[in-house]
């Protein structure tokens, strides 16, 4: 691979209008988080039964979308493969500006947030959200420390151990998230080993999908050549984590089939949920899993840009979905309180819980991702981390043998 010349974008009314296009989505989050503080949650679509709304969804998918964002910068520092080299610093760089726009809903959502204070000085160690204050803030670290690295040509050659320690840090990072449900044993569709790795292989797929459009945006608005080769490669590579997102769905629920103390919330997932069966089957499955693979491995679409960023952005909103149900549809499942025994009582005790989203809560989970994009539009303004060309004789050895041939 021939040296490649990192630049920042050119500035100018085009990058202020951007700038401040995202800037409107990021206002829009912080009105709704002060209207939601201000006159409490009963404004929202939240309650005793459903604790963890629709800004949850948002800062789950950004969080878990942060990790595997990474991905490409891994690729290229732990397992040597050179093509992906280039794009390792927009990698490393959408992995900060994604959790922290996740970060951002969670923390506006906590109806108090001056309560964080608390959760940052005083330490359970037995709950994972403890340990994910540490996973979250250390992730942020040792990304820093790893574009420091690959940024700084003194640094270089620590390059390979920083990325192998980001690497390592990434993958616990989404096994600590998951981990968060897998551990709620009093919630049946929560209580599972498959969570972790599940939303490890989540995280390949969201991120990739969101780095593949960050990609085609910026080189498009840049005006920078953007060949086939490198975009190939990673459209393959997110065809396959779509793949494997889907084998982890399909074990995880027909695991919890094979437990007959699971069977009533599978047939709520799978059959009687109402919104969260539409949702899963029609958003998660179907447009989030099975038309991406077919728009991407089909011989026609599969070699078109367009078709690929629909597909990148059908494999996002089955994403959001996907977390939907988990979260909420795990959560409208009644817990079941004495196995074996029909309960019913005026509080809610037995009953299918509702919840409908709230246009704060909606408000504020795009404001994380305007926040996340507005970062992000930033960071390749001020700093060197797109390179001025990835066509192919920049980043494929073998393009002019090819050529020539």
């Amino acid at each position: 691979m021939k040296s490649v010349e990192f630049r920042e974008i050119e500035g100018g009314r085009p990058f202020y209008l951007l700038l401040g296009f995202f800037g409107l989505f990021v206002l829009a989050g912080l009105g709704a988080a002060w209207y939601m503080e201000h006159n409490g949650h009963w404004v929202t679509g939240m309650s005793n039964q459903i604790i963890w709304g629709t800004p949850h969804v948002f800062a789950v998918f950004l969080i878990v979308a942060a990790s595997g964002a990474l991905n490409v910068a891994s690729i290229s520092s732990v397992f040597g493969k050179t093509p992906y080299k280039p794009l390792a610093r927009l990698s490393g760089l959408l992995a900060i500006t994604l959790l922290v726009g996740g970060l951002a809903v969670l923390v506006l959502d906590l109806g108090r947030p001056d309560r964080l204070i608390i959760a940052m000085t005083y330490y359970n160690f037995k709950s994972i959200f403890a340990w994910n204050i540490f996973l979250y803030v250390g992730f942020m670290v040792v990304v820093a420390i790893y574009l420091w690295m690959m940024m700084e040509q003194k640094m270089n050659r620590f390059t390979k151990p920083a990325g192998f320690a980001a690497f390592i840090w990434r993958l616990t990072l989404t096994t600590g998230t998951g981990s968060i449900f897998g551990f709620l044993v009093a919630r049946q569709a929560y209580n599972s080993a498959l969570l972790a790795p599940m939303f490890i292989i989540m995280s390949f797929a969201f991120g990739l999908a969101i780095f593949i459009l960050v990609l085609m945006a910026s080189y498009q608005w840049s005006d920078r050549p953007l060949g086939d080769a490198i975009l190939m490669r990673l459209k393959n590579l997110l065809g396959v984590f779509v793949a494997a997102v889907l084998y982890f769905v399909i074990v995880y629920h027909l695991t919890n089939l094979y437990i007959t103390g699971q069977h009533g919330v599978e047939r709520f997932i799978l059959l009687d949920g109402g919104v969260y069966t539409q949702v899963f089957w029609g958003l998660q499955i179907l447009l989030g899993n099975l038309l991406p693979l077919a728009l991407l491995y089909n011989p026609s679409t599969g070699k078109s840009r367009s078709w690929i960023g629909i597909a990148s952005a059908l494999v996002i909103v089955g994403g959001l979905a996907q977390v939907y149900v988990i979260i909420i549809g795990g959560q409208a499942y009644p817990l079941e309180l004495f196995p074996g025994k029909e309960v019913t009582s005026p509080f809610f005790d037995g009953g299918i819980n509702t919840y409908t989203p709230s246009l704060p809560e909606i408000m504020l989970g795009i404001g994380g991702v305007g926040l996340a994009l507005a970062a992000t539009l930033v960071g390749i303004r001020v700093l060197r981390f797109l390179p001025v060309s990835l066509a192919d004789d920049q980043v494929d050895p073998h393009h002019q043998a090819g050529d020539a041939a």
